[in-house]
């Protein structure tokens, strides 16, 4: 069976604003967040059309306010799951950005992997990376045919890495960047069992958003 899978990263919140950190510190969405949001949920009602469709998304405030309006559009429900959360930068989470600044420890050539930034509690590149994997496994498995999946701008290079099934051990060396409330499309064609990247991190249908 083909598969769709629209790739989304939440939009603008109040901790990109206030020049906090984010991770696993909880901010809602900005009033231009939530018109991102409702951007992003025409457009994707727009290329899904009248196809049934599963929606996931991190269970993080600023995850699920973005999923709502796009669940409303679709008339369907929205899973959250704790394993499509961003990284979580532990002890940093919600403190300003000069703070981490001030304490962050870059990650050596060797275990780039199983670092954590110099961070009490934070989460080390491997341990984001298997969860989201996981996620992103599940996702693969259900029978639905067309998905929407809500996360984080981070997150999203370790959900593309799993979509194309690349190996745990490379994901320290990737970065596919991703802007508030930019949609990238994966897909699974039926014959080949091919998996692609048909976009990344399109923000054309924020054109008409105001900042």
């Amino acid at each position: 069976m083909a598969k769709d899978i629209y790739l989304v990263a939440h939009g603008e919140a109040r901790h990109h604003v206030e020049g906090l950190v984010g991770g696993w510190y909880d901010s809602d969405l900005t009033e231009l967040g939530q018109r991102q949001a409702q951007a992003v949920a025409s457009r994707i009602a727009q290329l899904v059309g009248e196809a049934p469709v599963e929606i996931y998304s991190s269970d993080l405030r600023r995850a699920a306010q973005t999923a709502a309006p796009i669940a409303q559009a679709l008339q369907a429900k929205v899973t959250h799951w704790s394993d499509l959360r961003e990284r979580s930068y532990g002890v940093a989470g919600g403190r300003t950005d000069a703070w981490l600044e001030e304490r962050f420890v870059p990650a050596p050539e060797d275990g780039r992997l199983d670092h954590r930034d110099g961070l009490d509690e934070a989460e080390t590149k491997r341990e984001f990376a298997t969860r989201i994997y996981r996620a992103m496994d599940q996702i693969a498995e259900s029978q639905g045919s067309t998905q929407v999946v809500v996360t984080h701008g981070y997150a999203v290079t370790f959900a593309i890495a799993a979509w194309i099934r690349m190996p745990l051990e490379a994901v320290g060396w990737v970065n596919f960047r991703s802007s508030a409330a930019g949609i990238s499309r994966l897909s699974e064609d039926d014959r080949w069992l091919n998996r692609n990247v048909l976009s990344l991190n399109d923000v054309g249908h924020l054109a008409k958003v105001a900042s």
